[in-house]
């Protein structure tokens, strides 16, 4: 299908982070948008603000007239989560219309692009965030799609006047297999969706097919480790090919130098704490450097970029309590979160409100998990968030609290983290999960903020 040709565009679960910005960048292009979703959130309300109608009802009865019948002008924007049985999905099939993946959208949008794409178990929002925002902030631009709110722009699409794009290249269902970049990032392979993959051998096999869908002459970077042939290294390592140094912290900021093997940086600031996230700026450097864009001009844009949403984002900093919020859903995620939490504050008490994500990824990360959580100080655990799964039967929160070695450890309903909140008054608050746990975040500053 050819982009030209695309003027109504209908999204079936439009409230994903993905999908919204697939939703706002057809909007500009003047295309007829609407869309469907379960839920209504934050995002789906400021989606309606800018004009895109959503309905919340699965019923083919709801949907706009300009979707009742196929025409030769229309697209289907689909998630994989969304359920087989949805019935509006079963209206688009019989009807016969044209239906697409949020990833082979993609590919037709960037198809004739100079095309960035950042892969990776995790780390590919924040990445793919930086490497946009550099190109924008030091005026080289590009379009970008992102997998979360940029806090610099409030947004998680942006729209740019040249020939390049960056995407976030996301491994579920093999999504990413439809990109062709110019330039490939592969941050992380660990195991993780083992209800598509089976096993990490296969998650692996999927990013190498991933790697070998570079164009002729492109090049691909991967985090120092993994197993990925013909790749540029990275990492806060003496032995990477791009490699951030002399990492220490400086007040409440990251300061290191960048070096690879024709120049360096100097004393590079970054708002974003952990090392990880100083991993995550250096490829996005190499990547600006690549493109030719001047070094002080990077060093100046790595130094103001904001973060983004729910990616280690403080809601409350106000000298007698510390709230922080973060997205990570895997244990090697929270284990990243946990260390930069503890090199900013060592001589806090870390409180942890907890929510899993998924039945299948706590049945087949129980022991990492319980891992990384018995090394908070307290910890209130929420019930497992099931997105898009039926219960597995043994599978619970309580089943993954037995686990914990920590003594100071509950389950609770969020009514209770609140409350409990307002009576104990932590001084270090994390929020992490993937699900709902972000509805906690106004009530939790609201909280913290009247104690």
């Amino acid at each position: 299908m050819e982009l030209s040709k695309i003027n109504r565009v209908f999204f079936v679960g439009i409230g994903g982070i993905g999908m919204s910005a697939l939703a706002r960048y057809f909007a500009k292009r003047g295309c007829a948008v609407c869309g469907y979703d379960k839920t209504r959130t934050k995002l789906t309300e400021t989606l309606e603000q800018e004009g895109i109608l959503i309905t919340y009802l699965d019923e083919p009865a709801a949907l706009p007239c300009a979707f009742l019948d196929r025409h030769d002008d229309s697209l289907i924007v689909y998630t994989p989560a969304i359920p087989k049985d949805s019935k509006i999905l079963s209206h688009f099939n019989d009807k016969g219309f044209s239906l697409k993946k949020r990833s082979e959208v993609l590919g037709i949008i960037s198809k004739g692009m100079f095309c960035i794409a950042v892969a990776g178990t995790h780390g590919k929002t924040t990445t793919s965030s930086i490497v946009a925002h550099l190109l924008k902030d030091t005026g080289y631009d590009c379009t970008a799609f992102l997998g979360g709110i940029t806090s610099n722009y409030n947004t998680n699409v942006l729209f740019g006047k040249n020939n390049v794009v960056v995407v976030e290249a996301d491994e579920y269902d093999r999504s990413f297999l439809t990109l062709h970049p110019d330039i490939a990032v592969v941050t992380s392979m660990d195991a993780d969706h083992l209800d598509i993959y089976g096993d990490k051998s296969q998650l692996e096999e999927s990013f190498k097919l991933f790697a070998g869908q570079l164009k002729e002459g492109g090049t691909l970077y991967a985090h120092e480790g993994l197993p990925l042939a013909n790749g540029i290294s990275y990492a806060a390592s003496t032995t990477a090919t791009a490699k951030a140094e002399n990492l220490r912290v400086e007040g409440s900021k990251f300061v290191f130098d960048y070096v690879d093997q024709s120049q360096s940086i100097k004393n590079i600031s970054l708002m974003l704490p952990g090392k990880h996230n100083v991993e995550n700026a250096t490829v996005a450097i190499a990547i600006a450097l690549q493109l030719g864009i001047d070094a002080e001009k990077v060093k100046q844009a790595v130094a103001n970029f904001k973060g983004v949403k729910r990616r280690f984002e403080y809601i409350v900093n106000n000298g007698q309590q510390i709230y922080i919020d973060d997205y990570a859903h895997h244990p090697e995620e929270l284990k990243a979160c946990f260390d930069a939490v503890r090199q900013l504050y060592p001589n806090k008490k870390l409180t942890v409100i907890f929510q899993p994500h998924l039945f299948t990824r706590t049945r087949d990360f129980a022991d990492e998990f319980a891992k990384v959580l018995s090394t908070a100080d307290e910890l209130m655990l929420l019930d497992i968030y099931p997105a898009r799964e039926l219960p597995i039967e043994g599978i619970n929160a309580q089943f993954l609290l037995d686990k914990i070695t920590l003594n100071d450890k509950k389950i609770c309903g969020k009514d209770f983290v609140i409350q409990q909140v307002k009576n104990t008054k932590p001084e270090l608050i994390l929020t992490v999960g993937a699900g709902d746990i972000d509805t906690l975040i106004e009530p939790l500053k609201n909280t913290l903020n009247h104690a």
